[in-house]
């Protein structure tokens, strides 16, 4: 994150027009790989071309939203062959998959997220849809951090929400398992959404960052944390340096964990309910409402994505649909 520093130069132009991140949601063009413009269904339930300007074929799509502000915000969609090759009824997928949104870390992009993760091959098997959003100039707003996104009071909450809502509204993502991965900056917005929009989430799977943001939530979200104990970016202990213009510490880790408990009225993490290699993974077990809370420490890990992370989190966010 200290890295952000080489951004200033160019804040000051880039913020012209776009202080207010809007909370539109309305849709933008689509420029995919899907061919022909076709909207609705044939009477034999044969699959359209497009739904509400999303590409329906196979693969991965560069698309647009419109965010009522000066400009878009893009995203890349990541369509797996269920929803391509399953049935169709009226114009639209006869049941709605999944959707994990994946947020990319700072000075990182969209196609780089893509890369890190493999959540397409993983979506090509499991079938769920798969949401790469782009952050303003690579960042995330994601409350005291980072960068121009935070300096520019990005309404990264409201562009996020405006895809949620364009892609269940679509009846292509199953409002009920909506899920939010991040990592870094990507992750304190994966925990600001949460916060935030408690009612939006199911899930989310935080990777390597932090909650620094207010969240006071009025239901339970599931959360999976893996966190790195040799992270000096963001110190599982706490500590480090939140921005360029921010020299307070990160919070521990033990901060987000006690924020998600509370929300679900959760008890204290069980300890190694999960043991896979470097990783060991301590659980509240499922509270009344559905949500649980699992910390997943990294022995020696970095300030990165763990191999097994993508795999893991899946896994987690298909036993948990919102209620």
């Amino acid at each position: 994150m200290r890295r952000l520093l080489v951004l200033l130069l160019t804040v000051t132009v880039a913020l012209t027009g776009c202080t207010d991140g809007g909370g539109g949601g309305r849709t933008g063009t689509g420029s995919g790989t899907a061919g022909g413009t076709r909207e609705g269904s044939d009477a034999d339930g044969k699959r359209p071309a497009t739904v509400s300007g999303i590409p329906t074929s196979a693969g991965t799509h560069k698309q647009e939203l419109d965010v009522g502000t000066f400009g878009h915000r893009e995203y890349l969609l990541h369509v797996p062959p269920k929803l391509a090759n399953g049935r169709w009824r009226g114009g639209r997928p006869a049941r709605p998959l999944p959707l994990v949104i994946a947020l990319h870390g700072g000075l990182a992009t969209m196609a780089k997220m893509r890369t890190l993760t493999g959540f397409d091959d993983l979506a090509d098997d499991k079938g769920f849809l798969v949401a790469y959003p782009d952050g303003f100039m690579t960042t995330w707003n994601a409350g005291d951090c980072c960068g121009p996104a935070k300096l520019g009071k990005i309404d990264d909450v409201g562009f996020l929400t405006g895809l949620i809502d364009r892609l269940t509204g679509a009846g292509l993502a199953d409002a009920r398992r909506v899920y939010v991965a991040g990592f870094s900056n990507g992750a304190g917005m994966a925990y600001r959404i949460a916060c935030e929009r408690p009612g939006k989430v199911a899930a989310i799977g935080v990777v390597e960052g932090a909650l620094v943001t207010e969240c006071a939530p009025d239901r339970p979200v599931a959360a999976m944390i893996f966190h790195g104990t040799a992270d000096r970016n963001v110190p599982i202990n706490g500590g480090g340096r939140r921005d360029f213009n921010d020299d307070r510490p990160y919070p521990p880790v033990s901060y987000a964990v006690d924020v998600w408990r509370d929300a679900g009225n959760l008890p204290r993490l069980r300890p190694k309910v999960i043991a896979v290699g470097a990783i060991e993974c301590d659980s509240t077990g499922r509270g009344a409402r559905g949500a649980e809370v699992t910390l997943c420490r990294v022995r020696g890990g970095t300030h990165e994505w763990p191999s097994r992370a993508s795999a893991m989190l899946w896994d987690f966010f298909a036993d948990h649909t919102r209620t």
